[in-house]
């Protein structure tokens, strides 16, 4: 095929292909995770199993070089600004999880504290550096190539933003289901039948629609940096009760569609200013 943008229906196999191995490699991996327990190997396959979506996105991508196809149309590249957006994107995904936890407080719900972030780094062996290179590691990077880069821009060649976001949560929520019958998660110290559980199941809706809405102002890294602000500030706080968990996913489902509906994606906006007006033709070089 030409260097030309593929069809859509080029997309829906890729997407295809994509959530095949997105789905294979992580729930093989966390159904091994699953029989094993409570036994050391399981957490190197619980671990493993989070790179089924940055491994289908490698082979989307090997399988598109090869076909000579470029990128969609939709997908946002690396800029030198994403790097300034970074810092900026961290902070706003943090600030949903604090706000919705100050505002749960101010409810009757439990109060701010650091300490089950404290006791989860000290019980880190590699202390601080490991415990946060594992959050970054293991989640934003190993997922946002794939959901965001990979399948985010094939999706939007025929759907809007926000059922984008809306079918991506949902996809995301499904995938992340065997994590509750793994010994020592966070969804298994839940459980997958009780409120707490339930709404953190359901909250992958607004975190997806906040990190496309990351996706579309900076690409990857801003995806990346996003969901390793939510995800790192949950276990900080220690977010488990269902008033918090209920407060913060509506706080995010409030920015993220605010954010939607103002900010212009970085794939729809010209890189370098207005583009030039196209160079006359001469008549011996029209169609022939």
């Amino acid at each position: 095929m030409s260097s030309s943008h593929a069809r859509p229906a080029g997309y829906r196999n890729d997407l295809t292909l994509f959530t095949a191995i997105a789905f294979g490699m992580s729930w093989a991996a966390w159904a091994v995770a699953i029989a094993l327990g409570e036994a050391g190997a399981a957490t190197a396959f619980h671990a493993l199993g989070a790179f089924g979506p940055l491994v289908g996105a490698l082979v989307i991508r090997i399988r598109r070089r090869r076909r000579g196809e470029a990128a969609p149309a939709r997908t946002v590249r690396f800029r030198k600004a994403a790097l300034a957006w970074t810092p900026v994107l961290l902070v706003v995904g943090s600030a949903t999880v604090l706000a919705g936890a100050f505002l749960a407080h101010q409810g009757g719900g439990p109060a701010l504290g650091l300490d089950a972030g404290k006791d989860m780094i000290e019980a880190n062996p590699g202390g601080p550096v490991s415990f946060f290179a594992t959050m970054l590691l293991v989640g934003p990077l190993s997922e946002e190539p794939g959901w965001r880069g990979t399948a985010y821009p094939r999706l939007r060649a025929t759907m809007n933003r926000y059922t984008v976001g809306l079918v991506l949560g949902v996809v995301w929520a499904v995938w992340h289901l065997p994590l509750f019958f793994i010994d020592g998660t966070v969804q298994n110290e839940l459980g997958l039948a009780t409120p707490s559980g339930a709404l953190l199941t359901a909250s992958a809706v607004p975190m997806a629609m906040l990190v496309c809405h990351a996706y579309e102002r900076a690409g990857v890294l801003a995806a990346i940096a996003t969901h390793f602000a939510v995800n790192t500030t949950m276990v900080m706080l220690g977010v488990e009760e269902p008033v918090t968990l209920a407060m913060i996913m509506g706080v995010q489902a409030i920015v993220a569609v605010g954010l939607l509906a103002t900010v212009r994606p970085a794939a729809e906006r010209p890189a370098d200013g207005p583009a030039a007006p196209a160079a006359p033709v001469p008549d011996g070089a029209r169609a022939r």
